[in-house]
């Protein structure tokens, strides 16, 4: 088995996956491009070749679960192993507007389209590719997440989240921030890191024009907990090296 570091981000054909696949990329670690298509993964991987980097495209809709297993077999075949999984590919309300109060009104419609793309299947992907994580000498898993999942900073009138309450999406994130706690608690023991990452409000589709970040920065907190040494930490919530509250 090699020592090179391999890595999978989903939803990287564009936006904060590709340039976290990009950056891990450049730092040497042989990436795996996975979207909901096979050409627009290859396509983005193509694109990642040119500029040097070792890297393969797969087809991989998180939300479709006769993928997982041929995408399991890929990894299996090619490289025996996964090092890094970064689990980015997520939704946002297909009707949002940023700071609108519409609580009592979210539909269960919405909540079921949000938390199968932010929760749901990114538990069952990543259960299905623990075992090749296993298999790492330093297995690595990032769960992106949002500030607007912090129940904390919810919670208090003054914070800088206080007017942005998107119940589908916010909760969706405080989920998968259980999520993240829970395996890191069970896999304490192991080899394996388990975190979440606040990106930052990054100008992709999904945060717009408006976003004060740009991308290359957006992708810095995943691509730093995907190298994390074995001193790093473990269960956390972390944006920028800065640890967030729950």
């Amino acid at each position: 088995m090699s020592n090179q570091k391999v890595a999978l981000i989903t939803g990287a054909n564009r936006g904060l996956g590709f340039e976290t696949a990009k950056q891990l990329g450049q730092q040497g670690v042989t990436v795996i491009i996975a979207a909901r298509t096979t050409d627009k993964a290859q396509e983005a991987a193509e694109k990642l070749k040119q500029d040097g980097v070792d890297a393969y495209g797969i087809q991989l809709d998180v939300t479709n679960k006769a993928h997982y297993q041929p995408a399991v077999d890929y990894i299996t075949d090619k490289f025996g192993k996964l090092d890094i999984l970064v689990n980015n590919a997520g939704v946002g309300p297909q009707d949002w507007t940023i700071g609108e109060l519409k609580v009592s009104t979210t539909t269960t419609e919405e909540l079921e389209y949000v938390f199968n793309t932010n929760l749901f299947s990114l538990v069952a992907l990543t259960r299905e590719l623990l075992p090749l994580i296993k298999k790492s000498d330093a297995g690595r898993i990032v769960n992106l997440s949002s500030i607007l999942g912090s129940l904390t900073l919810h919670s208090q009138p003054d914070s800088p989240i206080a007017t942005s309450k998107t119940l589908s999406y916010d909760a969706s994130k405080a989920a998968l921030n259980v999520f993240t706690i829970h395996l890191a608690a069970e896999l304490k023991d192991t080899n394996i890191k388990v975190n979440s990452v606040h990106p930052g409000w990054v100008k992709t589709d999904m945060g717009t024009d408006a976003a004060p970040m740009e991308i290359t920065d957006g992708a810095k907190t995943s691509v730093q907990l995907a190298l994390l040494g074995a001193d790093g930490p473990t269960g956390r919530f972390i944006h920028l090296g800065e640890e967030l509250p729950w």
